[in-house]
């Protein structure tokens, strides 16, 4: 029994090559091939279906990286081009401001002019004050005036050799002599609390309008005279006191100065107490 076991696949494998050859004499191997294949053409089928969605997969791989690339490249570019438009803004802006501040000086040719960058102001607001980059270097000194195009700023109450404190006008402690543009009435403008402008001792006599323009007026000899100052907004008169008051808006945006010009040329008298 144990010899028939040993000599079966040698049997079977006999009996297949004989089967073989009769087929193959006979023309029937398709037949074979076909069963034989038949089963297995599905799983093939299946196999060549993952392989190409694993191709596809790669090939999106690579299409959301070369795009991730392309996104990174043009949000650089819009980045600059942000910073450049940014730029000329400002350059435009500051060009602006020095055209306005060279017309001023054309239109009052007698005065000479230090141009200034506003760089700091008061922390503690506790004075209402701003900080230059032009100091006694500069030709710079203590009670200079300090304009805009628009109006007075104040004046320097500080200096080192390459910076100076400005005095605002609109500071509580500042007092400007000025005067009335339409009727010549002489006054005091006073700096309030708020930041806003008073002007006091106005003869009762006097009639003041909404809109009237207040300029400095000399007197004192500690601004010179035409300087504008601001506009009235509102008159207080009452009967029963002396003089009558005006609310100035000052023609100087305080909250937007970065460059102002210092009168060199003008020196301030002191006055004997």
């Amino acid at each position: 029994m144990k010899r028939l076991q040993n000599r079966l696949p040698l049997f079977v494998l006999l009996s297949l090559t004989i089967v073989g050859l009769v087929l193959h004499e006979t023309g029937n191997t398709r037949a074979v091939e076909n069963l034989i294949l038949r089963p297995v053409t599905p799983v093939q089928d299946h196999l060549s279906g993952l392989a190409n969605d694993l191709s596809d997969l790669v090939q999106t791989f690579r299409d959301l990286q070369e795009l991730r690339h392309r996104n990174e490249q043009l949000q650089s570019l819009a980045d600059s081009l942000m910073i450049e438009t940014v730029r000329l803004r400002e350059l435009e802006s500051e060009n602006e401001t020095l055209r306005q501040l060279l017309e001023f000086t054309q239109a009052n040719p007698t005065a000479g002019y230090r141009a200034a960058e506003v760089v700091g102001q008061d922390p503690s607001n506790l004075l209402r004050s701003i900080i230059i980059d032009a100091g006694t270097g500069d030709g710079v000194a203590e009670g200079m005036p300090v304009v805009t195009d628009r109006g007075l700023v104040g004046r320097i109450v500080e200096v080192s050799s390459r910076s100076s404190k400005v005095l605002l006008i609109t500071d509580v402690s500042s007092s400007v002599n000025a005067i009335l543009q339409s009727s010549r009435a002489t006054g005091i403008v006073e700096g309030k609390v708020d930041g806003g402008l008073v002007m006091k001792y106005i003869p009762q006599t006097v009639t003041v309008n909404v809109g009237d323009i207040i300029l400095t007026s000399g007197l004192g000899a500690t601004f010179p005279k035409r300087l504008v100052i601001g506009q009235v907004t509102a008159v207080q008169k009452l009967d029963i006191e002396m003089f009558q008051r005006a609310e100035i808006k000052p023609t100087v945006d305080f909250e937007r100065l970065e460059i102002v010009l210092v009168i060199t040329n003008f020196e301030p008298i002191e006055m004997a107490q």
